[in-house]
């Protein structure tokens, strides 16, 4: 990927397939403008837990989402860039409100990147060599806000779980510790991505997204990564109907008497008669 011909096939490629359904799901799923009033993507993203290839927008069970994923990434334009890496739910239930939120799970910062480079494992940013179980070495860059699995409460709809790659402006650094002192702990919940990307100067280049919903695995995630809200169960509420009963017309008005009771059993609404759940008369 270091000869332009090659980058060129590779951007015509992505161009042909992926990138129109990665377009399709910022349309899909409302990404835009609900969390970006605008967006293009510029670069192939790509998303693999413990091996399984993710399609962009697929329901994933909690087992597998529970350690960070790794991501393949590739752009097609000569030089050096620095990227930061942002995953985050936008789907947070707010009972209080009757509205939903936005929380953060994942935030990397200052990873250097070039076209000759394509994978990089989340799991692997930030570890500390001396004490690290991997054998090879960490990846370079700073992890600010480590990874928090997904996870959606029993009843609640599903969770758009957006990865978006930034790119920074001029190559610039950003301090890891004031962006963990920021969204790390309370700083999770309410994140917003426009407001990350102003005050840093970040150009959004990259995308993909996968969602999450309650399943037989759920409730040991949260357990094991010491999530509250295993117990929570969201229910719809019913509203009663404030019209008055209608009153039987049609079919069921002309055959209310005597003569035709031979085909009350097909209806419920004769007047004065009540049927059980099976549609048989009331003794």
């Amino acid at each position: 990927m270091n000869k332009p011909v090659y980058r060129y096939l590779a951007h015509r490629k992505w161009c042909n397939m992926d990138r129109k359904i990665v377009l399709q799901r910022l349309e899909q799923f409302h990404i835009v403008p609900d969390l970006l009033p605008k967006f293009e993507p510029t670069m192939d993203v790509k998303m693999t837990f413990r091996g399984y290839k993710v399609t962009p927008g697929a329901i994933l069970n909690s087992r597998i989402t529970e350690n960070a994923p790794t991501l393949r990434m590739q752009v097609f334009d000569k030089g050096d860039r620095m990227f930061s890496v942002v995953v985050m739910d936008s789907d947070v239930p707010d009972a209080e409100s009757d509205s939903f939120g936005k929380r953060l799970h994942f935030l990397a910062t200052n990873i250097p990147w070039d076209p000759t480079k394509s994978i990089i494992p989340l799991t692997r940013l930030g570890i500390d060599p001396s004490t690290s179980t991997y054998t090879t070495t960490p990846e370079p860059g700073a992890l600010a806000v480590p990874w928090l699995p997904a996870f959606a409460q029993k009843g609640a709809p599903y969770h758009r779980m957006s990865v978006f790659i930034l790119e920074h402006s001029g190559n610039a650094e950003i301090d890891a510790a004031k962006l963990k002192e920021l969204y790390d702990g309370p700083g999770r919940e309410g994140f917003s991505l426009k407001s990350f990307r102003d005050k840093f100067a970040l150009t959004p280049v990259g995308f993909t997204m996968f969602r999450s919903v309650w399943d037989e695995n759920t409730a040991d995630v949260m357990i094991r990564n010491e999530i509250p809200g295993v117990d929570v169960e969201f229910k719809r509420q019913r509203i009663v109907s404030l019209k008055p009963p209608r009153k039987a017309r049609g079919w069921e008005a002309k055959r209310q008497g005597p003569k035709y009771r031979q085909l009350w059993k097909y209806t419920k609404r004769i007047k004065g008669v009540k049927f059980n759940k099976r549609g048989e008369r009331k003794r």
